[in-house]
């Protein structure tokens, strides 16, 4: 079995070097994912000099770890939204999902992008009386939005009632990136370059700080990394939580397949050429670390299915308190784009058409409506437990050690060993975000934060923010 997504099986976005000098560029785009690419590529005609760093490698994070569904059927996510604001609301956020489609289609057919795109319904189930009433509602919301609702079957899952919509896609993500990367200019890519600090200059813009002491001065900033490794000013940490799910590909030989469960707990699941996608186990990212469990669990479901896993990963989702996503600006120069409630393909698209219309002073419709300044009931509420659960996460990481393991203190620091056919791997456990104990996942051989989902490789490298250091113990420090 192969612990990492489907998407990385052969697939080559390119090498790009590490930043070695100082920069002086209009645009700094902080995140080589969906969203940053997105950015880039919708800015990529207009005069402004653009430039996007990636701390990692481009898609190597929550985009290569998605289910890649290009769909507007989300779940109980528009229920979460008529609830948090009105059934207005909700309609507008349905609009632009189904206008997101329309972007990724334009821009897949005008570039000849090869992503592997096909055409399947999407659809959605109920398995208990609750869920039924809920549905039904969700039902009648679609079709006064004028969307033709269809009924639906499955073997795959047990359900009461499944309903349906039309014209929603499936992807490769990673191929969708790879088509965007070659209509942009590759000089302007750097991988493995962190920033680790912002100043605010004014009118001037922000002056960034690479891991590497290099400057980079821009005049508008845009945070595309999934979670904002910084807290001010827009205190991140109580505006939203962390969902944790557990996919797996088996052989399948059934096309078009795409569904969803209503409500918690979440079953996603879609087919792929040959193999099925299959998303469960989902969890706040604070409550349970124990991914082998997880990972056990989902095995045991898809074996009561007859399905054999041939690639397990798992992937981290940013939830916002109210259901609509973060996009837009949250300084004068500071541009953010992040909670997208698990739903990243159509958002991550979305997010580049309305950062870039509004760096380029263009009209768009969406900018108001996911505005990351606003507050409302919601937002206040689920501040109070997202202050709550990540305190959850650190009572976790300290609570939780791995049998494959061994901790000693060295300089008053713990450091954690873990030994395999390479040798020893040595790391401090704490993070470097905000101080949280990691926990080590040991189907995926990561170290992975319980407070905010940084993640990093079993040598300590940084993979996955809101951390921009690495928790590699230093050789000199070994001794």
């Amino acid at each position: 079995m192969k612990n990492y997504s489907i998407w990385k099986e052969n697939i080559d976005l390119g090498s790009y070097d590490k930043l070695k000098e100082n920069l002086d560029v209009d645009v700094l785009i902080i995140g080589g994912g969906m969203t940053g690419i997105n950015t880039m590529y919708q800015l990529r005609d207009s005069s402004l000099e653009v430039v996007l760093v990636e701390q990692n490698k481009l898609g190597m994070g929550v985009t290569a770890n998605s289910t890649g569904k290009l769909t507007f059927l989300q779940d109980n996510l528009y229920e979460k939204i008529w609830k948090s604001f009105d059934k207005n609301t909700a309609s507008m956020y349905l609009k632009s999902q189904i206008d997101a489609i329309e972007i990724v289609l334009g821009i897949i057919e005008s570039d000849g992008i090869s992503c592997d795109l096909i055409k399947a319904p999407s659809f959605v189930y109920a398995s208990s009386d609750d869920e039924v009433l809920r549905l039904n509602e969700l039902k009648e919301f679609l079709e006064a939005s004028g969307i033709n609702v269809i009924d639906g079957n499955s073997e795959l899952v047990s359900y009461r009632k499944m309903i349906g919509v039309e014209n929603t896609y499936l992807f490769h993500p990673l191929r969708y990136i790879k088509g965007l990367i070659d209509k942009i200019d590759k000089s302007k890519i750097y991988e493995n370059t962190s920033i680790v600090r912002m100043d605010n200059s004014g009118d001037d813009g922000y002056i960034c700080y690479t891991n590497d002491d290099k400057i980079i001065r821009a005049g508008e900033v845009v945070i595309a990394s999934h979670y904002p490794y910084f807290n001010l000013p827009f205190m991140f940490p109580i505006k939203g939580s962390l969902e944790k799910s557990y996919l797996s590909a088996s052989r399948y030989k059934e096309d078009n397949i795409s569904l969803i469960k209503y409500d918690k707990p979440v079953v996603s699941i879609r087919s792929y050429l040959d193999y099925l996608i299959y998303l469960g186990n989902s969890h706040s990212n604070n409550s349970e670390v124990d991914d082998n469990k997880h990972f056990k669990e989902l095995e045991k479901k898809l074996s009561d299915l007859g399905l054999k896993p041939e690639f397990m990963w798992s992937n981290i989702d940013v939830m916002t308190n109210d259901g609509l996503p973060y996009i837009g600006k949250i300084d004068d120069r500071l541009l953010l784009a992040t909670g997208y409630n698990t739903w990243g393909m159509t958002n991550g698209i979305l997010a580049g058409k309305i950062i870039s219309d509004i760096i380029k002073g263009n009209k768009n419709t969406y900018r108001d409506l996911f505005a990351p300044k606003r507050i409302n009931l919601a937002s206040i509420e689920g501040m109070i437990v997202d202050g709550l659960k990540s305190i959850g996460g650190i009572v976790n990481g300290i609570l939780t050690d791995s049998n494959l393991v061994k901790y000693e203190v060295v300089e008053g620091k713990e450091v954690a060993i873990y030994k395999d056919d390479k040798g020893e791997h040595k790391v401090y456990t704490k993070c470097p975000h905000m101080g949280c104990r990691l926990v080590f996942n040991e189907k995926e051989k990561t170290w992975d934060c319980p407070c905010h989902s940084s993640r990093f490789d079993v040598d300590g490298k940084c993979i996955n923010g809101p951390s921009n250091r690495d928790i590699k113990v230093k050789k000199e420090l070994e001794k």
